[in-house]
């Protein structure tokens, strides 16, 4: 197995070990997107019949999705790398015979693939109990939403990617990842539909790539977004991950070329 393929693999394996923290992950996102659900739905009763295209059974949907995919996708930041940059261990990555970013990508696909199920499952089952579940019919737009998903998955390490590397150059970055993650919280459509944003906000948060993460893939796999509209989304996010991934690759190599290791 070549070393991508195989970190993939060892990411899954890595995260499969806490079964404990995924059974109250789950348990969690079940709770929230019981709660998400009935404000949601109650939102669109009381604004009557539909918000911005979303019944309210879709606009329940669309919180038991978005609880579903919250930890695959991962949209808050953490220091994994920047950590390995104050400790100069990132050195040894970047000695390694293979690409850090592309390595650290692969393990972060492995992680998702490995969160899908215990953390994704338990908020759909709850809520196809719950309120029932407004699913597109047509097969290929759980294709296209699953290819979504990774789509998904994909810019949100590219972006945790930069977050991280702004360490080369800032000696403490927990004010860049709080100032991001609640930038991601609120721009993803994790709290609520980006369409039900008012239109200078909405057009803010189509310009930054945090829909493509969350919001994207939840349309296509809710039908909210079918056909046309699905793939024009999609390319989005194709767009997004090139550039996202290309401006990790140029601060990683001006990183490295400050890059001082103490006592090396």
């Amino acid at each position: 197995m070549s070393a991508y393929p195989a970190l993939v693999v060892a990411g899954f394996r890595r995260w499969s070990t806490y079964r404990a923290a995924m059974l109250a992950g789950a348990l969690t996102n079940s709770v929230f997107g019981a709660i998400k659900a009935a404000v949601l739905m109650g939102t669109v009763s009381s604004a009557g019949a539909a918000v911005a295209g979303y019944d309210p059974l879709q606009a329940a949907t669309f919180a038991w999705m978005t609880q579903a995919l919250l930890a695959p996708v991962s949209i808050w930041a953490d220091d994994t790398i920047a950590r390995r940059v104050r400790t100069g261990d990132i050195a040894v990555d970047l000695a390694r015979p293979i690409d850090p970013q592309l390595a650290a990508w692969a393990t972060d696909l492995g992680r998702a693939a490995y969160m899908f199920l215990p953390r994704g499952l338990p908020p759909l089952l709850l809520g196809a109990l719950v309120t029932g579940l407004a699913l597109p019919s047509d097969p290929t737009a759980y294709l296209l939403g699953l290819v979504c998903v990774v789509a998904g998955v994909s810019v949100s390490f590219a972006t945790r990617w930069l977050v991280n590397l702004t360490s080369f150059w800032l000696t403490e970055i927990r004010g860049v990842m709080l100032l991001y993650s609640v930038s991601a919280t609120v721009l993803t459509g994790l709290a609520f539909p980006v369409s039900w944003f008012p239109e200078g906000l909405r057009t803010f948060a189509h310009a930054t790539p945090f829909p493509s993460m969350l919001q994207t893939p939840v349309e296509v796999l809710t039908g909210i977004s079918s056909g046309g509209a699905a793939l024009e989304l999609f390319a989005v996010q194709l767009g997004w991950l090139v550039v996202l991934l290309a401006a990790g690759r140029v601060m990683l190599h001006l990183g490295a070329r400050r890059l001082v290791v103490q006592g090396g």
